[in-house]
């Protein structure tokens, strides 16, 4: 029985899952997003590289957490949005009629701006979202629960408190308890909107230390306005600003040598 639920967790039939460093996750075409008659998202063409990580910068209403939660469609859950173009995840369109929108979720996980792990214990919280999808074995969900806390640098520090309340957790503590519980679910990408905004300077170093170990396993886009984070932690920038991607590329170049003067007025503090 439990080599059965082991498997209902890890085969998936995912296309992307082999995909190494370098190759192509997502590939955004022609992308126009409209909130009723507001057009938040023009003509967007990117793509994004497996196992890296990818920043999106821009001022606030620009439309980077727009688009990030594009990618597992949370903008379905709005009222009113249109959305035009294509997002290839692989080899497939998941705006297509036919995607399995709850297996796309678990393929593509997401860690909100504040933490927001649930009112149960830190064992059920890495937990919860296998149960729902049937598994019951002990063993597995015990190997699950150290694995993915492993994974998330906070093993070491709950493992003797399993049982503890989540919401007891200092804020640092709590989202990396949140990863681990997307982790838990096998994702092949962790979108991240503002992971850190709410945290102090050490929960933040502890988080972006982490991000730089999880691209080993995971593509992570992540959404922030912090300039020296994205210079820190990201390999790919995507500066966004009205609606319109203004520029993309390896972010020491982005920084250092940006190509449009929007760019470079940004991450010199000049507006935004």
């Amino acid at each position: 029985m439990a080599n059965e639920e082991a498997k209902s967790v890890t085969d998936t039939d995912r296309t992307v899952d082999q995909l190494s460093s370098g190759g192509v996750m997502f590939r955004v075409q022609d992308l126009d997003l409209y909130y009723g008659n507001f057009q938040a998202l023009k003509k967007i063409n990117i793509e994004i590289p497996a196992r890296k990580v990818t920043a999106f910068i821009g001022p606030s209403g620009c439309g980077k957490s727009t688009l990030l939660r594009c990618f597992n469609r949370m903008n379905d859950l709005i009222d009113d949005v249109r959305i035009e173009g294509k997002i290839l995840l692989g080899d497939r369109d998941i705006k297509d009629a036919n995607m399995d929108v709850v297996r796309l979720r678990t393929e593509v996980g997401m860690v909100f701006q504040s933490p927001n792990p649930f009112p149960m214990s830190i064992y059920d919280n890495v937990t919860y979202g296998l149960r729902c999808q049937g598994i019951k074995d002990k063993a597995l969900l015990d190997e699950v629960v150290e694995s993915s806390l492993k994974k998330a640098a906070l093993w070491n520090e709950v493992k003797d408190d399993l049982g503890k309340n989540a919401v007891k957790l200092s804020g640092g503590q709590q989202q990396r308890l949140c990863i681990a519980r997307a982790i838990a679910l096998q994702p092949t990408v962790i979108l991240m909107d503002e992971p850190t905004s709410a945290l102090d300077p050490v929960a933040t170093g502890k988080i972006e230390d982490l991000m730089e170990t999880l691209k080993e396993d995971y593509t992570i886009i992540i959404v922030t306005h912090s300039m020296n984070q994205a210079a820190r932690i990201s390999d790919k920038t995507a500066f966004f600003y009205l609606g319109d991607l203004i520029e993309y590329g390896d972010t020491d170049r982005v920084f250092s040598k940006p190509a449009d003067p929007r760019t470079e007025a940004y991450i010199t503090g000049r507006f935004g």
